[in-house]
């Protein structure tokens, strides 16, 4: 039995887990995929890495600031480009992880007790009121006080609607269902070595275009990159419109063929490889406005993520510092770390 299970190990659930733990509580984060960062995805393949989710951080608020500068005094960030190009330069500066995104969720989840690989597929009050959670894979059943719902919300609707307005109320259900995603598909591309000359720009957006919404030479954010790399990303209406592909191969090839002619490098349409992966819950386009959305039940029940509030990393981090708070408001109200990122990792 734990205090506290966290549903998904992205960045929100991760920075909650990990406020929670550092308090004193006893904490178990389950995670549906093999990795963890949700968003903060990094593929590894073809003898290197790519990042196909978030490519780059940007820091805003001075909470978010500071967490940035922890992560480049520990090298797990650097500065990639100050400039992402659209109709003008947007100059601010772009942070990445040379090692790939993904190794943020990893210096976050340090000494976390995370059960990866593992999808809770039903959630349930157990005869002595607690939450009980029953996993996909091995049948194994959880316990916990108090929980924490950190992944999209229609996820967390699906997962929460057979509870029914007995356990949550309509109003919670209501308000759940209300938040909406839009889609994305990520191409990563491979090529020779040979393939010149590189454009002199690190990425680019594309604003209001029918198929793409992005495009990175992801391979310059790494040292000594083997081949060049490039991710692409596309508009939501074409992630729409071929979301329920069985093959998403023929999706990637559009993508890069799109770009070679709009951006006048032929070669962009010949890689030496390709992989193509869908996010059916890319970006948040209808927001819960507040950091939490929390059930008003006998047990806390807490939903967090980039979907309260906005501003997607930043937001997600703050939202899971949030749901700490409320959490710890539930349960036995012990001291939490300082809210300063500086001091929580040290």
């Amino acid at each position: 039995m734990n205090d506290v299970v966290v549903i998904g190990a992205g960045m929100a659930g991760l920075v909650c887990a990990q406020q929670l733990s550092q308090a004193g509580y006893s904490v178990l984060v389950v995670e549906k995929s093999r990795g963890l960062g949700g968003r903060l995805a990094t593929r590894r393949l073809h003898g290197t890495w790519a990042d196909h989710g978030a490519c780059y951080l940007k820091s805003k608020g001075e909470l978010f600031t500071s967490f940035v500068e922890l992560l480049r005094d520990r090298h797990i960030l650097e500065v990639w480009t100050d400039q992402v190009y659209e109709l003008q330069p947007n100059v601010a500066p772009r942070y990445v992880a040379p090692a790939g995104m993904s190794a943020i969720a990893k210096f976050i989840a340090q000494n976390l007790n995370i059960l990866l690989n593992q999808r809770v597929t039903e959630i349930n009050l157990t005869p002595d009121n607690l939450w009980r959670l029953t996993l996909e894979s091995s049948n194994e059943e959880l316990t916990a006080k108090a929980l924490v719902i950190a992944i999209p919300a229609p996820q967390a609707l699906m997962l929460l609607t057979s509870l029914g307005e007995e356990v949550l109320s309509k109003e919670f259900l209501t308000n759940l269902s209300t938040i909406e995603f839009s889609p994305c598909i990520s191409a990563i591309a491979g090529y020779p070595t040979s393939s010149h000359p590189l454009p002199d720009w690190k990425a680019l957006n594309f604003v209001d275009d029918a198929i793409l919404g992005w495009i990175g030479l992801d391979s310059s954010k790494r040292s000594q990159p083997l081949q060049p790399v490039f991710v692409l990303q596309s508009s939501a209406n074409f992630a729409q419109l071929h979301l329920e592909s069985s093959d998403l191969q023929p999706s990637g090839k559009e993508m890069l063929s799109y770009a070679a002619q709009a951006l006048e490098i032929p070669w962009l349409d010949t890689p030496d490889w390709l992989q193509v992966h869908r996010w059916r819950y890319a970006f948040p386009s209808v927001l819960w406005q507040d950091q939490i959305l929390s059930a008003q039940t006998e047990l806390p029940l807490v939903c967090c993520g980039d979907w309260c509030g906005g501003n997607l990393a930043e937001g997600a981090m703050l939202s899971g510092l949030a749901a700490s708070v409320e959490i710890n408001n539930h349960l036995n109200q012990l001291l939490l770390p300082d809210m300063n990122f500086l001091k929580v990792f040290t």
